[in-house]
């Protein structure tokens, strides 16, 4: 007895020394690992959770597991399974607690931030795995024998995220040629994590945010309703830090698809229905199970392995048949565990619960250890490298200010459509100012990506109302609420429309020296009135419009840029036009002089650029290359103008199809001056460029379809009947430019009324049309028939005149 129990303690030691030895040997490699997964209280993640666990200790997945548990505080009292495995319990982002947005989704990058930030065992780990819930793994996953290094994460290839070759890319990440189509499962070095996760979790927000790019065709999401953001998120955000992932599309398989020849893929991954013979599983039908709760039940048994052999000859497709009755039979697996570890009674005995337990289901399922020599040999790089020197170029974020408005909208939609077409490098964010009250109705959300800033167009102190103040004050805001890697911002306002990308590298700018327009209207910066307001008069810049500023700099700067503009503001001594150059006496460019006066005060010295931004109307530089159109004023060609003060409450964001008058052909422009030709030129780029951001807007809108459409001209005639009437209306009006903010009330209605008129009217005229099919159609129906009858009754009449010949002819016989 004595010598067994001896032997027994030897055997034991001799067991624990090498596990003691190997783990003592991970840590002095740098190879201590842990996996992660995410889910949400409630029973659906419950029973994927138990499956999942159950998969990694039977595929001896070396280090921790910890499940993190997303729940609302009242979600609390009534869950069930925070016992399940070892667990993180996670706040909850289901509900975006500043935006209101459900998207359960946001809880993977926001639990792996707070783990992060809160778990001890993040501080004891080189290596980290992350899967999705619904996963069987069959081999353990471990990153290095997979090709996993420092800055090279290992992942699975996700070919749908189609946002990652278009737009979505060049809007939401500054190195969209380093975004990754990954996801399933993560191995990657901690440190990558500790850089990846923040943004991870902010772009996904930006994503979500992003509603104008939900749709299929842009994103790959089949449902259109943004629900991939999160992984969007990731491919984004380990692009911004410079992850290059080692991508494999192997590893990972969804049941119901058949693997490659020699291929063992590790997970097995359950996210879409399938189905084996008359058999079939979707997770979706489970949403509501609590199946884990309620002893010995399982889902229903697949068909057996040899039914599966007598179902197909193809050893291929039978290998992934037999891939698909293996997750769901080590699912049950592990829910039979689960049970018996419940304290549930012992089941009633049945030929399914036999296989289960037989070892001829524990050798089918028994480890599977990826093949390191295939990884490099199936390993797919798909990124283009950039040049030495666009590795150089610092990264670039573009801001614009606008307010909760109809006439702010249909500028933002102007601006957006051009952002994407101009090349520019990075994001572009606007900051949108608008009251509580203002925020409750308003509906242009969806127009561009947006930071919501406090509006301070009524002074929270003086109580003056200064809408042009939110510029600075949103920018302000921005900077104190938002964390960016830029390292230059570019400054718009909402009424351009880009031509191009505007860049530092392009322009000059660097630390000290911003770039700007000149704004040479701005006489203050000569007179008393810099003297007043600045201690450094002789550094004033007439600029403003285009403003391209290194972050250190606009950090140091955006408080003054505020202060300054409610200084200037409240100096209405010095109102007057030969003071100011303001046309108006009014005070209304007070920002712009709170712009110049704060630049001179901290000693910014601008580069000032005449070739970056053109007013339509204005002659051009020869041989310049504008990158902006700033639409700021009157305009015209021949009888055809645009003012955008005339369009201040016209809401064509929201009327299908309604657009600005459409401006003349080029080829009518036959003027011999060479000047005023390229003037008339750009000055119908620019209002054919808003006709078109309106169009591509209403179409992404699903406007109903106008039949007539049928090319891109055409689409311009179609509301040509409207446009006309709101040419007459624009004619009508005699808005003084000192009163520009106070349209008329009748003409208010007018434009509404033109607007509203554009269906209906488009309507009529496909009635009339219709009609007129309707009666050419019958009347060749009739015709067609007239003449069908007319030939059966000479056809009719031949054959009677030839029985008579033939009958005649008999009784002649006769």
């Amino acid at each position: 007895m004595a010598a067994g129990i001896a032997g027994a303690v030897v055997a034991a030691l001799l067991l624990l020394y090498p596990a003691r030895a190997a783990a003592a040997a991970a840590v002095g490699e740098g190879r201590r690992l842990h996996t992660l997964f995410s889910v949400e209280c409630g029973d659906y993640f419950d029973w994927q959770a138990v499956g999942l666990l159950h998969s990694l200790r039977k595929a001896r997945q070396p280090g921790g597991v910890t499940r993190l548990v997303s729940c609302a505080e009242d979600q609390l009292p009534s869950y069930r399974g925070l016992r399940i495995g070892h667990t993180l319990q996670v706040p909850s982002f289901s509900r975006h607690p500043r935006t209101g947005d459900w998207y359960p989704a946001i809880n993977k990058p926001a639990g792996v931030v707070h783990w992060l930030k809160h778990s001890p065992e993040a501080d004891n780990v080189d290596w980290v795995v992350i899967l999705d819930a619904d996963q069987i793994i069959r081999g353990p996953i471990i990153p290095w024998e997979l090709g996993a290094e420092k800055g090279k994460p290992f992942a699975a290839y996700y070919g749908y995220l189609k946002g990652c070759d278009n737009i979505l890319a060049q809007l939401h990440t500054a190195h969209p040629e380093f975004c990754d189509k990954v996801g399933g499962i993560l191995a990657m070095h901690i440190d990558d994590l500790r850089a990846l996760a923040p943004l991870w979790l902010s772009k996904t927000e930006e994503v979500r945010q992003d509603k104008s790019h939900w749709s299929t065709n842009i994103t790959g999401d089949i449902y259109g309703m943004g629900w991939i953001s999160e992984m969007y998120g990731y491919s984004f955000g380990a692009a911004e830090v410079g992850l290059r992932h080692k991508i494999n599309d192997d590893i990972m398989i969804y049941p119901g698809y058949t693997p490659r020849p020699g291929i063992e893929p590790l997970i097995l991954h359950y996210g879409l229905p399938f189905k084996v013979g008359n058999w079939s599983f979707s997770k979706l039908e489970h949403h509501e199970d609590g199946i884990i709760y309620d002893c010995n039940r399982l889902f229903d048994p697949p068909p057996f392995p040899r039914e599966v052999e007598m179902m197909e000859s193809d050893p291929n497709i039978k290998r992934g048949l037999f891939l698909s009755i293996e997750c769901i039979n080590t699912l049950n697996e592990g829910l039979l565990l689960h049970h018996a570890s419940a304290g549930c009674p012992k089941p009633q005995w049945s030929k399914y619960l036999s296989f289960l337990k037989s070892r001829r289901f524990s050798e089918l399922t028994k480890p599977k250890y990826w093949k390191g020599e295939q990884v490099d040999s199936i390993m797919t790089m798909q990124h283009v490298a950039l040049s030495k020197a666009n590795n150089e170029y610092p990264k670039i974020h573009t801001l614009f200010s606008t307010e909760c408005s109809s006439y702010f909208d249909w500028q933002t939609v102007g601006l957006m459509h051009s952002f994407r077409l101009s090349g520019q490098p990075g994001n572009i964010t606007r900051l949108l100012s608008c009251t509580d009250e203002d925020l409750k109705n308003y509906k242009g959300h969806d127009l561009a990506p947006t930071h919501y800033v406090p509006s301070m167009s009524r002074h929270p102190l003086t109580g003056d109302w200064y809408p042009a103040i939110n510029k600075p004050a949103a920018v302000l805001h921005w900077l104190n609420h938002v964390q960016t890697d830029a390292e230059f911002l570019v400054i718009l306002d909402a009424d351009m429309i880009m031509r191009g990308p505007i860049t530092p590298w392009e322009y000059g700018a660097k630390r000290g020296h911003p770039v700007s327009t000149p704004y040479e209207y701005l006489i203050g910066c000569d007179n008393i009135l810099a003297k007043i307001h600045t201690r450094n008069p002789s550094a004033c810049d007439k600029v403003g419009g285009v403003i391209i500023m290194h972050i250190d700099d606009l950090r140091r700067f955006a408080l003054l840029w505020l202060h300054k503009s409610e200084e200037v503001r409240a100096d209405k001594a010095h109102y007057a036009t030969n003071i100011t150059g303001d046309i108006y006496n009014s005070g209304w460019i007070s920002e712009m002089y709170g712009y110049s006066f704060a630049a001179a005060e901290i000693n910014l010295r601008h580069i000032i650029r005449r070739d970056i931004m053109i007013y339509p109307g204005y002659v051009p530089l020869p041989r310049a290359k504008y990158r902006v159109f700033h639409y700021g004023l009157r305009f015209g060609v021949g009888n055809w103008s645009f003012d955008k003060a005339d369009w201040r409450n016209a809401d064509v964001v929201n009327t299908c199809w309604a657009k600005f008058p459409e401006p003349p052909d080029p080829a009518t422009i036959t003027k011999q001056d060479l000047d005023a030709r390229e003037r008339d030129f750009l000055s119908i780029e620019c209002g054919r460029a808003l006709n078109k951001a309106l169009y591509l807007h209403h179409k992404r809108r699903n406007c109903p379809r106008l039949d007539t459409i049928s090319s891109t001209s055409k689409k311009t005639d179609q509301v040509s009947a409207s446009n006309k009437i709101v040419s007459v209306a624009q004619k009508s009006r005699s808005i003084s430019r000192g009163n520009i903010e106070s349209m008329d009330e009748g003409r208010l209605k007018t434009v509404k009324r033109t607007a509203a008129s554009v269906q209906p009217l488009h309507r009529s005229r496909r009635l009339a049309r219709s009609s007129r099919m309707w009666i050419i159609a019958v009347w060749a129906l009739s015709i067609v028939v007239f003449l069908l009858v007319i030939s059966m009754f000479f056809t009719e009449q031949r054959r009677n005149a030839s029985r008579s010949r033939v009958s005649r002819s008999l009784k002649a016989h006769v």
